[in-house]
Formats: structure tokens, C-alpha cells, sequence
């Protein structure tokens, strides 16, 4: 079970990007944290329906399928589920009060290895998908928008440090790590951002990654697009701005003793439509500390910032927390202009608060950001009653009401219904030679591409226009 807290450390270090060389990896599921498909409705194609007398651990499926109905009524009967995700996480979390549980946990486990088939229990998740937590890279939507209102290269390469130094506080609810929902394959999380002081625009994107959606608003979609390696792709844009990020997350993770390596492998990659300019940035490590007490999540490693266009790049520094003494979340930035060995402008302090600009060429210090005085976005997600099957809040949601009130018994059953439906669905598949076709997202090389970036519908309008 430390797959599932694994996963969470990865998001708050990122969400750390992934690389891949087949478009969909599976195999026979052996843990309840390996994500297949929900349900007939997620998969494209039609799928034969599933025999439940031959399928694995029958009499227990039937029996956790019973449990959940019969309490989606009660859940129902006055519960808001849109409201339980919107609602802060509780912040107290003791594994001393679990401790036969994690030492029992522990006992499975050794220096070094990979804790992909490693499962925590249920009272560790956090109340979303992870899929949802990518969508706070965006907390601070006017940073990343800002970026393509500059003229200058130098001030741009600056801004994307400012927006991706701030990316990573909003992450993290509370102080206490939690892991949140592992993705099933095909799920979907969608949402958007409403920022003050942009020009009104009503006209919606129809064909944008979120369809009922304005050019004033930042959208955002992820998917996951791959069961083994767990691979979550996503996009952001906002068409007005003619600005898009695009990324795809993969960890790989390790027992450390007391702790919880994650190594993040990828990419993501900022894109300027207008001036035909990307930054590509990479993601640093993940740490989750005192897993016997309360544990803590740490980023660490270094990261690069490029633009191959301009040939302006940044090295970013995730400094870890030294055994006696120190701060932390500290983080320290250089930025350099094309072809120069001495940067022309420093960076250093807390990315979960102030950060300061040492300016050489000025000889000056100023803030450069600090994310405890500057406003978080709430990201606007339409109700759970309006959304397909495969969305993340509608196939999570029981587990999130169990979670909300403290009903860890039906949490972890309506948990078992969503994975075995999976583990149904990929024996179906496999049965009768199924592949797995992707909704929004398709394999390029080592990356993961949106099917149609903005970039790619814009040049289609302008060609189409000349005809």
C-alpha cells in the first residue's frame, strides 16, 4: 500500500512527468492500486457483459456491491457530494494511532525496493483523484497567463520561474501527507478558472479540451492513459492568451527506512502560440518523511527550465532538509540569458513562502514572489450530477462521502467495488484481444500529446480561413 501514499508524495513534487514507449501498458492487476476501466461506459468500445459467477473472490464483490447501493440512498438523502470535495481536509493524521497496522505494513518491505504492488490503507486517502491534484498547478492562474503579455524573452524566461516556484504550495491541504484516489485507466477530471480583470469574452471553445468553456477562461483536462506504468497525461489553455501547458506524469518509487523516495520522470512543456516559443521544464524528487508518525512531504533534486527558441534557461534547486537543524521547503533559482556561464538574476527562499530576486546586473534584492500574500483561484468543476461515468468526482464519490464521515468501512468497501470493476474490465478486454483506446491524449515517442492543442486548431482556423 505505499503505491497509493507514493502517489501522493509525487504530486506535491510534482506530479513528476513520465515517459513511456507504448501507448497503453497493462497486466494481471494484483492489488487493489492498479488502475483498469470503471465501467463499460469508459472504455470506447463495447465490451461483453461480465459473468460475475466466474470471477474472482464472487461471493466478496457481490457483497461490497450490495454494501455500497444500499447506502448510496442514504448518502443521497440529504449529502451534497459536490460540497465534500470542496471542503478542507481534516489535518489530523497519526500513524502511531495505526501502529500494528504500519509495522505490519513495514515488515513487508526492504531498503530499496520498489513499492509498486505496496498498498496503504484506506484511511490515508486524501479526498480527490490525483488526477484533480494536478489541477493546482494552476492555483495561481494570472502568474502562467502573465508570461504570454511579455515582450521581452528575459522577462518571460523570469515569469515562468515566478508561476512554476509557485506551482507547488496549493498542493498540499494540510501539513500531513495524505495520498489521494489512484486514477483508473480512462478516467478524466475536468475544470476551468475564472480570472478577474481580463476583457469579457462569451464565446465558448467548442472545441477545446473543456467544450462548454469561455476564450476568457483557463481550461484544464487530464486523463489517465496508462494502467502499467500508471501514467496520467494532462492540458491547460487559455485561448484568448493563445498560452497551453502540457505534461504526462510517471514515478518510480523506493523504501528508504523511514521514509519514501519518488523519482519523477518527464517533462512539461509551455507553450507560446503566438510567438512559436516553448519552455520545457523537467520536476524535481519527492520526499515523504516520518512515515511512522506524522508524515510530511519534501521536494528535493534539481530541475531545468529551457526555451529552445530563445536559448534563456534556469536551474532550480529543491534543497532538502538537512538531519539537525535547517528549514524546510527551501529553493533556490539562477536564471541565465543565451550563451552566458554567470546568471543575471538569483533566486532563493521558501516555495511554500517568500522568494527573493537577487538582480546582478542591478545589484539590487527584491521579492520575487511570495505565495502566502497572493491570492489562490478556485477552480470551478460542474456538478457531479452532470458528469459522464468516467469523471473523477462521480467514480470516486462514495469513497469521499465514507472518508468525510469517518465510515472507513464503507470507504474501503465502495474502494474495492471501483478496482474490482477494473480488474473485471481488463480480464473482458484481454479475453477477447480488446485494446485500450485513448480519449484525449496519444502516444508521440516518449511523450504523451492533447489530440488537438491549440496550436494545431489555430493553424487549421488560419488555413482554412484562406481557402
Amino acid at each position: 500500500m505505499f503505491k497509493k501514499w507514493v502517489r501522493r508524495v509525487s504530486l506535491s513534487a510534482t506530479r513528476g512527468f513520465a515517459e513511456t514507449t507504448s501507448p497503453t501498458h497493462e497486466k494481471a492487476p494484483d492489488g487493489f492500486a492498479e488502475p483498469v476501466a470503471l465501467d463499460d461506459s469508459v472504455a470506447p468500445q463495447t465490451l461483453p457483459e461480465i459473468d460475475e459467477s466466474v470471477a474472482d473472490a464472487d461471493t466478496s464483490i457481490k457483497t461490497a456491491r450490495t454494501a455500497v447501493s444500499s447506502g448510496s440512498a442514504s448518502y443521497d438523502n440529504g449529502i451534497d457530494y459536490d460540497a465534500l470535495y470542496e471542503e478542507e481536509e481534516e489535518t489530523d493524521l497519526s500513524m502511531e494511532a495505526h501502529g500494528s497496522m504500519i509495522t505490519h505494513l513495514l515488515s513487508q518491505v526492504k531498503i530499496g525496493m520498489d513499492l509498486t504492488k505496496v498498498v496503504l490503507p484506506t484511511f490515508i486517502l486524501e479526498r480527490r483523484s490525483l488526477l484533480e491534484m494536478y489541477a493546482d498547478y494552476f492555483a495561481h492562474p494570472d502568474l502562467f497567463i502573465k508570461i504570454s503579455d511579455l515582450d521581452d524573452p528575459r522577462d518571460r524566461i523570469v515569469q515562468v520561474c515566478r508561476w512554476y516556484m509557485s506551482a507547488y504550495h496549493a498542493g498540499r491541504k494540510s501539513a500531513v501527507a495524505k495520498k489521494p484516489y489512484n486514477p483508473i485507466l480512462g478516467e478524466v477530471f475536468q475544470c476551468h478558472w475564472d480570472i478577474p480583470g481580463l476583457s469579457q469574452d462569451g464565446q465558448e471553445v467548442r472545441d477545446g479540451p473543456v467544450p462548454w468553456c469561455r476564450r476568457d477562461q483557463l481550461t484544464f483536462l487530464a486523463e489517465q492513459v496508462s494502467h502499467h506504468p500508471p501514467i496520467s497525461a494532462f492540458y491547460a489553455e487559455h485561448y484568448n492568451k493563445k498560452i497551453t501547458f502540457a505534461a504526462h506524469v510517471w514515478t518510480k518509487s523506493k523504501f528508504l527506512g523511514l521514509s519514501i523516495g519518488v523519482h519523477n520522470i518527464g517533462e512539461g512543456v509551455v507553450t507560446l502560440v503566438d510567438r512559436s516559443e516553448e519552455y520545457i521544464v523537467t520536476f524535481p524528487n519527492g520526499y515523504g518523511r516520518s512515515i511512522l508518525t506524522v508524515p510530511w512531504i519534501e521536494l528535493g533534486g534539481s530541475v531545468e527550465i529551457k526555451c529552445p527558441q530563445s536559448g534563456y534557461y534556469a536551474n532550480v534547486e529543491f534543497l532538502t532538509k538537512p538531519f539537525y537543524g535547517g528549514k524546510r521547503n527551501r529553493i533556490s533559482a539562477e536564471v541565465y540569458a543565451p550563451s552566458e556561464k554567470k546568471p543575471f538574476v538569483s533566486i532563493s527562499g521558501e516555495w511554500s513562502g517568500l522568494m527573493e530576486a537577487k538582480w546582478h546586473d542591478k545589484n539590487k534584492t527584491e521579492v520575487f514572489v511570495d505565495v502566502n500574500r497572493i491570492p489562490i483561484f478556485k477552480k470551478q468543476v460542474r456538478p457531479i450530477v452532470e458528469q459522464d461515468e468516467y469523471e473523477s468526482r462521480r467514480v470516486w464519490k462514495e469513497v469521499t462521502a465514507g472518508l468525510k464521515f469517518n465510515d472507513i468501512e464503507r470507504a474501503t468497501t465502495a474502494k474495492f467495488v471501483v478496482e474490482q470493476q477494473q480488474r473485471d474490465q481488463a480480464k473482458v478486454r484481454k479475453e477477447y484481444d480488446l485494446a485500450w483506446e485513448h480519449k484525449h491524449f496519444k502516444p508521440v515517442g516518449d511523450n504523451w500529446i492533447y489530440a488537438k492543442p491549440l496550436s494545431q486548431r489555430m493553424y487549421l482556423q488560419e488555413k482554412e480561413a484562406k481557402r
